[in-house]
């Protein structure tokens, strides 16, 4: 067989885009809750309430967004936050894990929402009643035979954090992040064995995910410190707890193709691939900052506030797997008209070998075999493919939905990872597709932008029953995941509507 027998086949959510139950048991707010919907022409925007009582909304951004002094996050009775109720899955995770179940899943990545752990962020005990729900979360996976993979950390954080602290620019989030690590991994050892730190690490620049106002290259780099170390600490934290816990970090990935020949062109993919990925992978992977991380911030003067033993933690922090994000390619070129085109968090130069799907994202099947190899011969460590899938908008005739698009994009990707595993020799752990059902997208707001192989009837502001139903991709990924990624023939009629 191509892929081995306990290799992970799954899908993936987020709390802040699935759960929903945002003021339930006890739960705090948290940053991603002042989050408004958005579309593809208008952008997400956090609500915030100014020193003098105004309200103001400033536009979401990955790359810093502008917060006036003395503001903080505030949430509106006129305004819809698709964070607040989601796709429900706090009430209705019963009916979803059966349901995933049902497709053949052998892992559900989910995440767990901090403040739902501790409201505030640095309370000394914990929310029972948070904990309660996740185990028992935990315990229909189990009935199942699925195994939960944890993000511990999913772009959300308690807003008490941000607003007191200063979040991630201020070094006590790490000891609040590793007791909230430490506290989680313990309540639910023997019921979770696989965890994630913190989701696309390397992209953590915006303030809802970093509580930070801050910004610029010291800021950017000063707030990657403290996570790296609050991960490499819940990493340690893990092994302490149960030896048998395996944890991963989780990237964004990007790769650029060089244009051309020019030699220009290929030292511009080096130093694309520096900025935005490789970093945080060789400080998680390797344990330390690399040469010319090191050379760059002394070029550019920034000093981090470090402290002695820092060093030693990220080396004995390192992650015991490598999970990843995959969406799209780009082009690295030094042509200063080359045409741009959508992307995952950053636009990419447009590949005339390449398809656009409905956001201009290019789908790329072979680039996540090329991917594979590119990781595992830099890092040497297991692979887990943790996000991957197509945003379209689908359409309901007679009660059904024909996604024949999704089940082409998912099979030229599995061939492509088949050939990683079987010809190349690659080690991955697992694959979890992006939005296994229906959930908010993070980057628009929106639920247009849909995912899943389970459609929740939801609109762009939240109205509709948010009933289940089955596409016919559903029977497809079923076909694939119960024969372990052996049979990825695409039939013509699949008996999902039966």
């Amino acid at each position: 067989m191509s892929f081995p027998e306990n290799f992970l086949w799954g899908g993936a959510t987020s709390a802040h885009q699935f759960e929903g139950g945002y003021n339930l048991g006890g739960r705090g707010l948290a940053n991603t809750d002042y989050l408004t919907s958005g579309n593809r022409k208008n952008p997400r925007r956090i609500t915030l309430k100014l020193q003098n009582g105004e309200r103001y909304d400033a536009v979401k951004s990955f790359h810093g967004v502008k917060i006036p002094d003395g503001a903080v996050g505030e949430v509106y009775e006129d305004t819809y936050y698709p964070s607040h109720n989601a796709v429900d899955f706090y009430h209705r995770y019963k009916e979803d894990i059966r349901l995933m179940a049902g497709m053949g899943l052998k892992c559900f990545r989910m995440s767990i929402s901090w403040s739902r752990i501790f409201p505030k962020g640095d309370e000394e005990e914990p929310n029972e009643e948070g904990l309660a729900f996740y185990e028992d979360v935990f315990k229909e996976c189990r009935r199942y035979g699925i195994e939960p993979l944890v993000t511990i950390c999913h772009f959300d954080m308690p807003a008490y954090l941000s607003q007191t602290y200063g979040g991630w620019m201020n070094r006590k989030t790490v000891g609040f992040f590793e007791h909230y690590a430490r506290t989680v991994m313990t309540r639910y050892k023997g019921l979770v064995r696989y965890w994630l730190t913190f989701n696309e690490v390397n992209i953590l620049d915006d303030y809802e995910c970093t509580g930070s106002t801050e910004h610029g290259m010291y800021a950017k780099y000063q707030v990657h410190h403290h996570i790296f170390l609050a991960s490499a600490k819940a990493v340690i934290a893990a092994h302490e707890i149960d030896p048998e816990f395996k944890v991963g970090m989780m990237e964004a990935n990007f790769y650029w193709y060089p244009e051309t020949c020019n030699p220009m062109d290929s030292l511009r993919r080096i130093e694309l691939s520096r900025e935005w990925r490789d970093y945080a992978i060789d400080i998680q992977v390797r344990g330390y900052y690399p040469n010319y991380l090191k050379k760059l911030l002394e070029r550019n003067h920034i000093e981090l506030k470090t402290e002695p033993g820092d060093d030693e933690i990220l080396l004995k922090g390192k992650v015991d797997f490598l999970g990843f994000s995959y969406y799209n390619t780009s082009v690295a070129t030094t042509r200063v008209d080359a045409e741009e085109t959508g992307g995952n968090v950053i636009s990419a130069i447009r590949n005339p070998y390449l398809k656009d799907s409905e956001w201009g994202w290019q789908t790329d099947p072979v680039g996540l075999r090329v991917i594979l190899n590119d990781l595992y011969d830099k890092y040497q460590v297991p692979l887990f493919v943790v996000e991957n899938g197509l945003g379209a908008v689908d359409h309901m005739e007679n009660g059904q939905i024909i996604d024949d698009y999704r089940i082409n994009y998912f099979h030229d990707h599995f061939v492509q990872m088949k050939d990683a595993v079987e010809l190349d020799g690659v080690p991955v752990m697992g694959y979890t597709s992006w939005g296994v059902i229906d959930l908010v997208s993070n980057s628009g707001g929106e639920m247009d932008k849909r995912y899943g192989f389970i459609y929740v009837d939801m609109d762009n502001e939240g109205n509709g029953s948010k009933d289940r139903i089955v596409k016919k991709s559903y029977g497809y990924i079923k076909q694939v995941y119960e024969s372990n990624g052996e049979d990825l023939e695409i039939r013509k009629e699949y008996n999902v509507y039966e």
